[in-house]
């Protein structure tokens, strides 16, 4: 009698747990995904036999990683070592630029800035004085008075800035054109070869995090554009392209776009132009 008990309790427990593993979902999914490009005053098409990837974290998020292994040059440093004014340098360090030429030069420029820093004040006068203008003031003070007659000299000289001042501050858009005549020390492009050096480093320690920490699947879309992956444990992923675009006319796509990928189910997805990734590197375009 107690032998039957044991059975049919041990036949319950059975029943019972194939009855809780049948109720268990599948511990897996997967990603059915389209991939289409439009280029302006295009046709929107598939983007065909282009690999996309599945990450387990952002492609972006990746390059960041990878950068902070490469700091960027200390830019103070490289504003120390100039052979420029004082003032040029410390106006330098508080814009934290180091371009002098551009719309947005011109933008940060106000005419204190012209009238202290040497550099500008000059480039400035020769920019305004050559246009033939003669609202624009003329310098009355000579250089042989600076020691035959000081006073003369600093008396006409300060009337000179003065003038200038009001002038500039009456038309800021005399500003424009003057970093033209700046070109000769324009520290722009070497600051911008020196960091230059960096990005071979960072995409290639970028593609090896990717390769090496975070691809879970790859798949390469079919003629319609179309791409699947399974079996991918439940969680956030990313789907994209990693460094390559997708190319068509004018238009230059990759994407690095969230997926949640739910147990016992497919995420759709569609890709195109609105959820594409913004560019962080020169493309390496495919071939379609």
């Amino acid at each position: 009698m107690k032998s039957l008990h044991v059975r049919l309790l041990l036949a319950i427990f059975a029943v019972a747990l194939l009855g809780a593993t049948r109720a268990t979902p599948a511990q897996t999914g997967g990603i059915d995904f389209t991939a289409q490009i439009t280029p302006a005053n295009g046709t929107t098409e598939p983007v065909r036999g282009l690999p996309f990837y599945v990450l387990r974290k952002s492609f972006e998020e990746i390059r960041k990683e990878a950068s902070a292994q490469y700091p960027e040059p200390d830019m103070s440093k490289f504003i120390n070592d100039l052979t420029v004014s004082p003032e040029l340098k410390d106006w330098m360090k508080r814009n934290h630029s180091v371009s002098l030429t551009g719309d947005d030069f011109v933008s940060n420029l106000k005419p204190h800035d012209v009238m202290v820093v040497p550099e500008f004040f000059k480039a400035y006068v020769d920019a305004n004085s050559h246009d033939g203008s003669d609202d624009f003031p003329k310098a009355k003070f000579k250089e042989k008075d600076k020691v035959k007659n000081p006073e003369k000299y600093k008396a006409l000289r300060q009337e000179y800035m003065e003038g200038v001042q009001k002038f500039v501050e009456a038309h800021p858009e005399t500003l424009k054109g003057m970093d033209v005549e700046m070109n000769t020390i324009n520290p722009g492009p070497s600051w911008l070869a020196m960091t230059a050096k960096r990005e071979p480093f960072i995409r290639r320690q970028t593609m090896e995090l990717a390769r090496t920490r975070y691809i879970v699947a790859q798949t390469d879309t079919d003629l319609q554009g179309h791409g699947t992956v399974n079996g991918l444990t439940a969680g956030n992923y990313w789907l994209g392209t990693l460094d390559i675009y997708a190319t068509a006319g004018d238009a230059r796509l990759q994407w690095d776009a969230p997926v949640t990928v739910k147990p016992g189910h497919v995420t759709r997805v569609v890709l195109s132009n609105a959820n594409a990734a913004e560019p962080m590197a020169a493309p390496v375009a495919a071939n379609r």
